[in-house]
């Protein structure tokens, strides 16, 4: 298949190229530097220029404080690109799949998330990435969307992948002990976002690792365990005592109703992640 990824300089974007050109795939994959899919006649003109089969946008700005002061960026990253990718994928006739956020709910839901519930986002970031949604389904009603959320894995710059050095190294680790999600290793989402780009059916996707999620302080344990430390190097504190810019929700878990319709089978579990990624950075057992 002949695959553009755009955001390619970033964890899940250099995911996707890597498992794209490891299956064969002629792959065209964009930074910033080189794709900035908030100017529209940019992205037209080389989507044009190269004619893929599929598209798959993986850039976004996730910095979500950053977000909360900074609109008209968010927006150009997170919504008027993605609008930009859509409506210039449907003038080609490729499959077009853009990575959204679990941070599109409140998080006051007990549970998961699923595509039943109505997404209600409580900051700048959930704001703009949920625009990026529903402007891509308007100019593309054929786009796929998939929402992620607590993603992890090599070259992750977040709270997830940077614990495991310093605990590798017997460090103590501050995590949040009052806020849940799904983490979903970024290898395995990769994956899945190859498999419905060549599926090529539209809709709203819950992809991440199976399990009943985690806070931050379970993942973090779990990888001190991964790391054969002990979890006591694991410190509890509430989401309050960060005193962060933006709002986040308190439960983000997700859950898909239709992957399994559609024959995807389930992903591994975050634990088994978690274990590959420990693997990957060659650190087990330390």
């Amino acid at each position: 298949m002949k695959i553009l990824v755009a955001g390619a300089g970033g964890m899940v974007g250099r995911a996707v190229s890597e498992h794209c050109r490891s299956l064969g795939d002629e792959v065209f994959a964009y930074d910033h530097s080189s794709l900035d899919i908030s100017d529209g006649g940019l992205v037209k003109a080389e989507i044009s220029r190269v004619a893929p089969e599929a598209i798959i946008n993986c850039a976004a700005w996730t910095n979500v404080d950053g977000c909360e002061g900074d609109l008209s960026r968010a927006d150009a990253a997170n919504a008027i690109g993605p609008r930009n990718l859509a409506e210039a994928s449907l003038a080609i006739g490729a499959c077009f799949v853009t990575i959204s956020t679990d941070y599109v709910f409140d998080g006051t839901k007990e549970g998961f998330y699923t595509q039943d519930d109505e997404p209600h986002p409580i900051s700048v970031y959930g704001i703009s990435k949920l625009k990026g949604e529903t402007e891509s389904q308007r100019v593309n009603p054929r786009a796929i969307v998939v929402r992620s959320g607590f993603i992890f894995g090599p070259g992750g710059r977040n709270f997830l992948s940077a614990i495991v050095q310093p605990l590798s190294r017997g460090e103590s680790v501050n995590a949040i002990s009052d806020a849940w999600g799904t983490p979903t290793y970024a290898i395995h989402l990769a994956s899945r976002l190859r498999e419905l780009a060549e599926l090529a059916k539209p809709g709203v996707y819950h992809v991440v690792n199976e399990g009943s999620g985690a806070t931050y302080e379970e993942f973090a344990v779990a990888a001190a365990e991964q790391l054969g430390r002990d979890g006591s190097l694991v410190r509890g504190i509430l989401s309050s005592s960060l005193n962060r810019p933006a709002p986040r929700p308190r439960n983000s878990r997700l859950k898909c109703l239709i992957s399994e319709a559609r024959g995807l089978v389930p992903l591994p579990s975050w634990r088994e992640g978690l274990g590959q990624y420990v693997d990957w950075l060659g650190l087990s057992g330390n």
